[in-house]
């Protein structure tokens, strides 16, 4: 990781960006968030793997020359933002999907009674999984060119033996070299945990698209209902470190038992 010639008493450091009239004009970035800067490149570099600790606050302000608040504010957002978690007694870590509190950030469907933790993980059953040629549509949420190789993978998720969610999901393929049908179906943990460990891909933020939808004939037999049964279609963008897209998933839920929770502030 690189360091940054400041100190504490500069409180920020100006950037050129263009002016209304195209001309360059001087913006200021925070102290703080430019080491926010610095520590997600190390990040996205894998300087950190998930679950290990980083440097201390001092540690790191030493190495980035500047105060020990600056660090610790830097560290405040970057864990409000679920990519590091502070342990108390124990320092600071890299977020990873298999914690518990991670892992459920993106898991949405609830059932109407209880809690997921408590319905447990889902019975995965993993009808396809190939390397195909990315679509114009593929290609475009994931930042791809058109024909470029991708991982693309099929599944059905079921609670208490009742198929709830089908999900076609697209991973790029240099990212993803070898995933195979097996790992999917048989990873004990999260698919992002999996990804983590063994393909070192993490999963940091997600947009998604929700819409009412009717199956086709297709989806309605793996999820075995009739085809005119309401479905809650969900398409999710993932994005690693930097807002780099990394997984295209498209789900249909049912929704008689479970419904879809998401929680604003």
């Amino acid at each position: 990781m690189s360091s940054l010639p400041l100190n504490a008493d500069h409180p920020a450091q100006p950037l050129a960006s263009a002016g209304t009239a195209g001309t360059a004009t001087p913006a200021f970035s925070p102290l703080y968030q430019q080491i926010k800067g610095l520590i997600l490149q190390s990040l996205q570099q894998g300087e950190w793997k998930p679950g290990e600790s980083i440097p201390s606050e001092m540690e790191l302000a030493a190495r980035f020359r500047v105060s020990q608040g600056t660090v610790r504010k830097a560290i405040d957002e970057l864990a409000a933002e679920n990519l590091l978690m502070r342990r108390q007694g124990k320092g600071t870590f890299v977020a990873t999907h298999a914690e518990q509190q991670v892992q459920y950030r993106f898991l949405k469907l609830m059932p109407d009674t209880g809690d997921a933790r408590v319905e447990g993980p889902a019975q995965r059953k993993v009808i396809d999984c190939r390397r195909v040629r990315a679509s114009a549509d593929v290609a475009r949420a994931l930042a791809l060119r058109s024909g470029d190789a991708v991982v693309q993978a099929r599944r059905v998720l079921a609670f208490a033996g009742v198929p709830t969610i089908l999900e076609d999901i697209w991973l790029p393929g240099h990212a993803f070299k070898g995933l195979t049908a097996d790992q999917l179906a048989n990873y004990q943990g999260p698919t992002y945990a999996m990804f983590e460990l063994d393909y070192g891909v993490r999963m940091v933020r997600a947009e998604e698209k929700i819409r009412a939808v009717l199956p086709d004939a297709d989806q309605a037999a793996m999820l075995q209902v009739p085809q005119a049964t309401p479905l809650l279609s969900v398409e999710r963008i993932a994005y690693t470190y930097n807002d780099v897209p990394m997984e295209l998933r498209r789900g249909l839920y049912l929704t008689d038992t479970h419904h879809y929770r998401n929680e604003l502030s």
